[in-house]
């Protein structure tokens, strides 16, 4: 009866998502795909060994291979988001990661957007930091943004899944940040692989 049940689940038509909801599912995907091949990219050309960063290249290394992880895990959440049949993982447990990659990536631009508003006003840096490379970049990270954030909404809405996941998730973003941008590379620094500041 359960296994009946289960199928039955799985079919309903209510939890299966739309046509434009599937392309973002899969453009989203392509988004964390792509932008893993670039950090890949940089660990077979050597990127990092000369220049500026050059002192960091190790420890940059271990970072860029941390991020090509998690934008693999970015990846398959978002195909397992607009899959027919959801398999591998609890919808509430997927909807928690969902919400987890939207407020991440959000967080994450509303602080490059901060840190711009201080260049152009002079408390941080300077205006002529800015450049069209790095608007592009955080303009492509709000994209992404934008897309995790239609996949928590339609995923958590398809599957009715409680709000106090979403809450879940979205209060895990800043500890994710946190082990990127802080953590991580303390570690890496108490470890020797990174000098310090």
């Amino acid at each position: 009866m359960s296994s009946v049940a289960t199928t039955t689940a799985r079919s309903d038509p209510r939890t299966q998502p739309g046509l434009v909801v599937t392309g973002i599912g899969v453009l989203t995907a392509l988004w964390c795909s792509g932008f893993a091949v670039f950090n890949i990219i940089f660990e077979f050309t050597d990127h990092f060994e000369g220049g500026p960063n050059a002192d960091y290249a190790r420890g940059l290394a271990v970072m860029d291979w941390f991020v090509v992880a998690l934008k693999i895990i970015g990846a398959a959440v978002a195909l397992l988001s607009v899959a027919k049949r959801p398999r591998f993982v609890a919808p509430s447990k997927l909807a928690v990661v969902l919400w987890g990659a939207f407020a991440t990536l959000a967080l994450y631009v509303a602080g490059s957007v901060v840190e711009a508003v201080g260049m152009l006003t002079g408390l941080a840096g300077s205006a002529d930091d800015i450049d069209a490379a790095g608007v592009a970049y955080v303009s492509l990270f709000t994209v992404a943004a934008i897309g995790f954030g239609v996949l928590a909404v339609s995923y958590s809405r398809r599957h009715q899944v409680r709000k106090s996941r979403a809450v879940l998730g979205v209060l895990g973003a800043p500890a994710l940040l946190g082990l990127i941008l802080l953590a991580v590379p303390t570690l890496l620094t108490a470890l020797g692989v990174m000098p310090s500041l």
